[in-house]
């Protein structure tokens, strides 16, 4: 067994049975704060008791990775002070300064926080909530940060969410929903695949001066300014299941121009395939009546003939996958200036075939047993 390092110190470690025992646990457990962790270790290694290391302060310092300073105060705490205030915090040598918000004046801020903001302010800061407690005589003083603590992981008047459920009961809503979430338990089907189908506009924006690109420690900068050259309507077609899509661009975004999109997809891209079953909004140009605008009457019927036909609810769009695909498009390509349509296009199609080649797919896991639950107040009481 190898010599324990003990040198000639002023302030020796040594500890009983017991207090290594105590030392161990709290290290064992590691619920400990950080500084009493390490205090234990430090006590331990440092003990020339007959079960202890008897370790010197360099070697200490080194395995521990602390400083000489922490150890010696250690050392001189435990010998002046005694083991169990090594390992307690030190209590404070001024009373601590009373909370400004507790109990009811706290509640009376959440309260205040939460009701309409004054007139001609979109929401609540906290430098109006500050000079609104102070009014109110809720406090006496207060600053924007003591508020800030006071609501933080509480509110957020600077954040808001939005969402598009209807907010009663609704049997249309939960009909058409429980309608596109049995198709989308379908298994995969070349004869019948399931295409989903969005679109979104995109506004052609110029740059008037060079941007400057990033360089280290700075982000990339351009101006503020810019030229506004029209905008470009695009239609996303996805299919989740075969991590399949297509994106359309067209200069507007009409009856026909929907019509166009179908006719591609049917005749096109899934020429082979008996039925496409269809999924998208209710938007007053989605439906059969478009085929009828822009072809004559026996292939409009055709191309109808050729779709099984499913509407997400109003206010229920979130259902349809080729909505998520156009946020996916945005994120990665779109979220940019763009001056002009051959760009636009070129950039796209880019996307597209990344995309493809990857056949980067949908990962849906909402059923109708989740909505029964979860979205119980859409379904009418019987």
């Amino acid at each position: 067994m190898a010599a324990k390092e003990i040198s000639v110190k002023k302030y020796v470690v040594r500890l009983s049975v017991e207090e290594r025992e105590q030392l161990e646990a709290v290290i064992r457990k590691g619920k400990s704060a950080a500084q009493r962790l390490l205090k234990a270790r430090i006590l331990l290694k440092a003990d020339v008791s007959e079960a202890g290391e008897g370790w010197s302060d360099n070697r200490i310092i080194k395995a521990l990775e602390t400083s000489a300073s922490m150890v010696y105060r250690v050392r001189k705490q435990l010998v002046e002070e005694g083991f169990e205030a090594v390992l307690s915090r030190k209590q404070r040598a001024t009373p601590a300064v009373a909370r400004i918000f507790d109990g009811e004046k706290e509640a009376k801020l959440i309260a205040l926080a939460c009701s309409k903001p004054p007139k001609g302010r979109a929401r609540w800061t906290l430098r109006l909530l500050e000079k609104k407690v102070v009014e109110l005589q809720i406090v006496d003083r207060a600053s924007d940060s003591t508020i800030g603590r006071a609501l933080k992981n509480i509110l957020q008047p600077h954040r808001r969410q939005c969402w598009v459920i209807p907010p009663k009961a609704n049997s249309a809503f939960v009909a058409a929903m429980e309608d596109v979430l049995a198709v989308y338990t379908r298994p995969r089907d070349p004869d019948y695949p399931l295409v989903c189908l969005d679109e979104t506009s995109k506004q052609f924006l110029a740059e008037t001066r060079l941007p400057i690109p990033m360089k280290r420690g700075r982000p990339a900068r351009c101006d503020y300014e810019y030229e506004r050259n029209g905008t470009a309507n695009i239609f996303m077609m996805f299919a989740p299941l075969e991590g399949w899509r297509h994106v359309k661009v067209t200069d507007r975004h009409t009856a026909v121009d929907y019509a166009h999109v179908l006719k591609e997809l049917a005749d096109r891209h899934f020429a082979n395939a008996k039925t496409i079953v269809l999924v998208q909004d209710n938007l007053n140009i989605h439906s059969k009546a478009s085929l009828y605008e822009a072809f004559p009457a026996v292939e409009a019927r055709r191309l109808v003939e050729r779709f099984e036909w499913h509407y997400t609810p109003k206010h229920g769009s979130w259902l349809d996958l080729a909505e998520s695909e156009i946020g996916v498009l945005t994120s990665q390509c779109l979220d940019r200036r763009i001056a002009d349509k051959q760009t636009l296009v070129e950039e796209i199609a880019a996307w597209e075939h990344d995309r493809n080649a990857n056949h980067a797919k949908a990962s849906w896991h909402f059923s109708t047993p989740n909505a029964r639950i979860k979205l119980k107040h859409l379904y009418p009481a019987i």
